[in-house]
Protein backbone atom coordinates (compact mmCIF):
# COMPACT_ATOMS: atom_id res chain seq x y z
CA UNK A 1 0.00 0.00 0.00
CA UNK A 2 1.45 3.46 -0.47
CA UNK A 3 1.94 5.76 1.82
CA UNK A 4 -0.22 8.95 2.37
CA UNK A 5 0.84 12.06 3.57
CA UNK A 6 -1.47 15.10 4.32
CA UNK A 7 -1.53 18.11 2.11
CA UNK A 8 1.17 20.94 4.08
CA UNK A 9 -0.46 23.14 6.50
CA UNK A 10 -2.20 26.48 4.59
CA UNK A 11 -0.06 29.31 4.07
CA UNK A 12 -0.50 32.30 6.86
CA UNK A 13 -2.60 34.08 4.50
CA UNK A 14 -5.08 31.25 4.12
CA UNK A 15 -8.12 30.57 6.84
CA UNK A 16 -6.36 28.67 9.75
CA UNK A 17 -9.43 27.87 11.75
CA UNK A 18 -12.33 25.87 10.86
CA UNK A 19 -13.23 22.59 10.48
CA UNK A 20 -11.00 20.06 7.90
CA UNK A 21 -12.03 17.43 5.71
CA UNK A 22 -9.90 15.41 3.81
CA UNK A 23 -10.12 12.73 1.06
CA UNK A 24 -7.54 10.68 -1.19
CA UNK A 25 -8.24 10.17 -4.66
CA UNK A 26 -6.82 8.11 -7.60
CA UNK A 27 -5.72 10.52 -10.13
CA UNK A 28 -8.19 9.09 -13.21
CA UNK A 29 -10.75 9.74 -15.12
CA UNK A 30 -13.32 9.11 -12.54
CA UNK A 31 -11.59 11.48 -9.64
CA UNK A 32 -13.36 14.83 -10.78
CA UNK A 33 -16.91 12.84 -9.87
CA UNK A 34 -15.37 11.46 -6.75
CA UNK A 35 -14.11 14.67 -5.43
CA UNK A 36 -17.09 16.89 -6.42
CA UNK A 37 -19.37 14.36 -4.55
CA UNK A 38 -17.14 14.72 -1.17
CA UNK A 39 -16.90 18.85 -1.08
CA UNK A 40 -20.59 18.95 -2.15
CA UNK A 41 -21.45 16.43 0.84
CA UNK A 42 -18.69 18.62 3.25
CA UNK A 43 -20.35 21.94 2.42
CA UNK A 44 -24.13 20.64 2.93
CA UNK A 45 -23.49 19.08 5.78
CA UNK A 46 -21.08 22.57 7.22
CA UNK A 47 -24.19 24.86 6.33
CA UNK A 48 -23.10 26.30 2.98
CA UNK A 49 -25.47 25.39 0.27
CA UNK A 50 -25.06 27.93 -1.41
CA UNK A 51 -21.78 27.78 -2.15
CA UNK A 52 -22.26 24.15 -3.58
CA UNK A 53 -22.38 24.53 -7.21
CA UNK A 54 -19.37 26.72 -7.36
CA UNK A 55 -17.39 24.63 -5.47
CA UNK A 56 -18.20 22.01 -7.58
CA UNK A 57 -17.31 23.83 -10.81
CA UNK A 58 -13.71 24.86 -9.18
CA UNK A 59 -13.15 21.33 -8.08
CA UNK A 60 -14.17 20.05 -10.81
CA UNK A 61 -11.49 21.98 -12.85
CA UNK A 62 -8.58 21.76 -10.72
CA UNK A 63 -9.03 17.54 -10.43
CA UNK A 64 -8.87 17.63 -14.09
CA UNK A 65 -6.30 19.66 -14.92
CA UNK A 66 -4.19 17.26 -12.44
CA UNK A 67 -5.25 14.47 -13.96
CA UNK A 68 -4.48 16.43 -17.21
CA UNK A 69 -1.27 17.10 -16.65
CA UNK A 70 0.31 15.23 -14.28
CA UNK A 71 1.62 11.47 -13.49
CA UNK A 72 1.02 11.74 -10.03
CA UNK A 73 -1.06 8.61 -9.08
CA UNK A 74 -3.55 10.05 -6.25
CA UNK A 75 -4.55 13.64 -5.32
CA UNK A 76 -5.06 15.06 -2.04
CA UNK A 77 -7.81 17.35 -1.43
CA UNK A 78 -8.16 19.42 1.74
CA UNK A 79 -11.72 21.35 2.48
CA UNK A 80 -11.23 23.98 5.42
CA UNK A 81 -14.23 25.23 6.18
CA UNK A 82 -15.53 28.09 8.80
CA UNK A 83 -18.44 30.33 9.06
CA UNK A 84 -17.74 32.58 6.02
CA UNK A 85 -15.64 30.88 4.05
CA UNK A 86 -14.39 27.58 2.73
CA UNK A 87 -11.06 26.70 0.91
CA UNK A 88 -9.97 23.66 -1.15
CA UNK A 89 -6.65 22.66 -1.40
CA UNK A 90 -6.10 20.29 -4.09
CA UNK A 91 -2.07 18.35 -3.72
CA UNK A 92 -0.77 16.09 -6.67
CA UNK A 93 2.86 14.87 -6.49
CA UNK A 94 3.81 16.22 -9.28
CA UNK A 95 5.12 19.46 -9.05
CA UNK A 96 5.97 20.54 -12.43
CA UNK A 97 4.93 23.89 -13.70
CA UNK A 98 2.68 25.65 -11.40
CA UNK A 99 -0.69 26.85 -13.01
CA UNK A 100 -1.62 30.20 -13.77
CA UNK A 101 -4.94 31.49 -15.77
CA UNK A 102 -4.39 31.86 -19.17
CA UNK A 103 -4.62 34.48 -20.98
CA UNK A 104 -8.25 35.17 -22.07
CA UNK A 105 -9.50 34.20 -25.71
CA UNK A 106 -11.00 36.29 -28.13
CA UNK A 107 -14.06 34.82 -29.48
CA UNK A 108 -14.22 33.18 -32.49
CA UNK A 109 -15.74 31.59 -34.92
CA UNK A 110 -14.14 28.10 -32.83
CA UNK A 111 -14.90 29.08 -29.35
CA UNK A 112 -17.66 26.83 -28.83
CA UNK A 113 -15.65 24.11 -30.05
CA UNK A 114 -12.35 24.90 -28.27
CA UNK A 115 -13.12 23.94 -24.87
CA UNK A 116 -9.99 23.03 -23.18
CA UNK A 117 -8.00 25.89 -21.33
CA UNK A 118 -10.76 27.39 -19.50
CA UNK A 119 -10.67 25.44 -16.43
CA UNK A 120 -8.12 28.14 -14.41
CA UNK A 121 -10.09 31.38 -15.87
CA UNK A 122 -13.37 29.89 -14.22
CA UNK A 123 -11.92 29.16 -11.12
CA UNK A 124 -10.14 32.94 -10.86
CA UNK A 125 -14.25 34.19 -11.57
CA UNK A 126 -15.68 32.33 -9.15
CA UNK A 127 -13.24 32.02 -6.31
CA UNK A 128 -12.51 35.20 -4.08
CA UNK A 129 -8.61 33.96 -3.91
CA UNK A 130 -6.85 31.09 -5.42
CA UNK A 131 -3.30 30.12 -5.71
CA UNK A 132 -0.70 27.80 -5.73
CA UNK A 133 2.04 26.34 -3.53
CA UNK A 134 4.73 24.02 -4.56
CA UNK A 135 6.61 22.45 -1.76
CA UNK A 136 10.70 20.73 -1.54
CA UNK A 137 12.35 23.84 -1.25
CA UNK A 138 14.79 24.01 -4.61
CA UNK A 139 13.46 20.23 -5.61
CA UNK A 140 10.10 20.49 -5.31
CA UNK A 141 8.00 16.90 -4.59
CA UNK A 142 4.39 18.49 -4.69
CA UNK A 143 2.14 21.26 -5.84
CA UNK A 144 -1.08 22.48 -4.28
CA UNK A 145 -3.76 24.61 -6.24
CA UNK A 146 -6.27 26.22 -3.43
CA UNK A 147 -9.15 28.20 -3.94
CA UNK A 148 -11.67 30.24 -1.41
CA UNK A 149 -14.93 30.68 -1.62
CA UNK A 150 -17.25 33.25 0.23
CA UNK A 151 -20.20 33.17 0.54
CA UNK A 152 -20.19 37.32 0.16
CA UNK A 153 -18.69 36.05 -3.41
CA UNK A 154 -16.07 38.06 -5.06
Amino acid sequence: MTPVTAPPAPTSHLPQRGERYRLVAPNTPTAPKIVRDFVSTVLWATGHPRLVDDARLCVSEVISNAYCHTDSPQVRVEVTVNHRQVTVYVTDDEPGRLPTPPPPRPPGPDADADESGRGLLLVDALAARWGTTAYGDRSPHSKTVWFTLTAAGR
